[in-house]
C-alpha cells in the first residue's frame, strides 16, 4: 500500500531521516498525552506539528478561557493545561519538531514509515500516531495584491523567533495575544530591538492579559510602539524585496507605511491538507479506527483526538486521553509482538524510574 508519492528509499533522502520507535502528529494536549502514554510503555516518541509551540487548539483558540471537565482539576485555562502535559511529559525528554506539517507518509520494505514534512525533515519511524485534532492549524494568510510576490524571509506568519526585528522598520498586524507579544518583543530594549515598531489592527482594542495591555500602553506613550488603526490593502516590493505597505484607515483613505519587515498575525484555520492522500480510510473528513486499539487501517499507524470517527465517539478531551491511552497498549503490542503488562504508577518502580520519582521501597 502506498500512502503517497514520496521516496520509499532512504538512499534518496536529502538529509539523515530521524529514526524513532513513534511519531506524533499533532502537539496538542491529545499528542502531548498520547506521547506520556508511550513513554510509560517505553516506546521513543517525538513530536511533529505545524504551528510553532506546543499546545494545538487549546493554546491559539482558548488560551485564556477556562476548561471545566479534565479529571480532578476543577477549572483550568487551555494554556495551564498545556503547561501542565508539558510538565509531565518532561521526564520522556520528547524530541519536538515544530512549525512544520507533515506531506507524505509512505511505507518501507522493512515495514517502519517514512514521513516528510515540509522544513524536510524526514522521519522512519516504526509506528505513527496522528493526533491532529480537526486538522494541521496553520496561519490564515495575508491575502492582498502583491503579498504571494515576497521574501519569505520579509513576510512572517505568527514566528517563533524575532531575530529579524534587530534594527529594522517593523510592522505587526494583528490584535490578538501574539500580535501584542510581538510587537513589545520588537520594541523593548535589548539584541532583537528594531529601529521602529507598528502595530497594526483594524480597531484599536488588542485581546490579550492586562499585563501585556500594560506594557503595550506604556510603550505607546514612550513612542517606541505607533499603534495604527487600520488594514493592509496592498504590499508594495521591488524584485521580490519589500519597500512598504499600503493601508486604509477608517474613513477609506489610503496611506503608504515604508517597511523592512512584515509580521502577520491573522489567526489560524485547521485544514486536513495531504492527511486525504495518505491512503487512509476516511467518513466525512475523519478517519476510521479500531475503538479497541485506536489503529488505522494502515499498520502501524494509530489516531486520536477530533480527527477519528468510531461508533459513539465523543470530541472531548477526556475521550482523547482515554484514547491516548488505549493506542498506547495497542502499540506496545505491535511492536513487542505480545500484550504489555498493566503497571500502576502507584507501585511500579519502573515506572517510578521513567518518570524519575522515588520508589517507596528504595526509603
Amino acid at each position: 500500500m502506498s500512502l503517497s508519492n514520496a521516496p520509499s528509499n532512504a538512499s534518496s533522502l536529502s538529509q539523515p531521516a530521524v529514526e524513532t520507535d513513534a511519531l506524533i502528529i499533532g502537539a496538542g494536549p491529545a499528542g502531548l498525552f498520547q506521547a506520556f502514554q508511550l513513554g510509560l510503555q517505553g516506546i521513543a516518541a517525538q513530536l511533529v506539528d505545524a504551528l510553532p509551540h506546543a499546545g494545538g487548539q487549546c493554546y491559539q483558540l482558548y488560551g485564556h478561557k477556562p476548561i471545566y471537565d479534565i479529571p480532578g482539576i476543577p477549572v483550568c485555562s487551555g494554556l495551564e493545561l498545556v503547561r501542565r502535559l508539558e510538565q509531565q511529559i518532561a521526564p520522556m525528554q520528547v524530541p519536538r519538531h515544530l512549525g512544520q506539517q507533515v506531506q507524505s507518509v509512505e511505507p518501507m520494505a522493512d515495514g517502519r514509515w517514512q514521513i516528510g514534512t515540509t522544513a524536510g525533515t524526514w522521519f522512519q519511524a516504526r509506528t505513527v500516531f496522528i493526533a491532529a485534532g480537526v486538522g494541521a492549524f496553520v496561519p490564515k494568510a495575508l491575502k492582498v495584491p502583491g503579498a504571494e510576490l515576497l521574501d519569505p524571509e520579509q513576510l512572517l506568519y505568527h514566528p517563533q523567533h524575532l531575530d529579524g526585528a534587530a534594527g529594522r522598520e517593523v510592522l505587526v498586524y494583528g490584535g490578538d495575544e501574539e500580535a501584542v507579544t510581538a510587537a513589545i518583543g520588537c520594541a523593548v530594549e535589548g539584541g532583537m530591538r528594531a529601529r521602529k515598531t507598528y502595530l497594526m489592527h483594524r480597531r484599536d482594542a488588542f485581546s490579550a492579559e492586562p499585563g501585556q495591555l500594560a506594557q503595550l500602553q506604556q510603550l505607546r506613550e514612550s513612542g517606541a510602539v505607533e499603534v495604527i488603526t487600520g488594514q493592509i490593502t496592498e504590499v508594495r516590493q521591488q524584485d521580490g524585496r519589500l519597500q512598504a505597505v499600503q493601508w486604509m484607515d477608517g474613513e477609506g483613505n489610503e496611506h503608504p507605511l515604508p517597511l523592512e519587515l512584515l509580521l502577520v498575525y491573522l489567526g489560524i484555520s485547521p485544514r486536513l491538507g495531504p492527511l486525504t492522500d495518505w491512503g487512509l480510510a476516511l467518513e466525512r473528513k475523519q478517519l476510521l479506527v479500531d475503538p479497541a486499539t485506536l489503529a488505522t487501517s494502515a499498520p502501524g499507524i494509530y489516531a486520536i483526538g477530533d480527527i477519528v470517527s468510531y461508533p459513539g465517539k465523543k470530541r472531548l478531551i477526556l475521550c482523547a486521553f482515554h484514547e491516548a491511552t488505549m493506542a498506547a497498549f495497542a502499540a506496545a503490542e505491535y511492536l513487542q509482538g505480545s500484550k504489555p503488562l498493566l503497571e500502576y504508577t502507584t507501585t511500579s518502580a519502573r515506572l517510578h524510574a521513567i518518570l524519575g520519582v522515588e520508589h517507596p521501597a528504595a526509603g
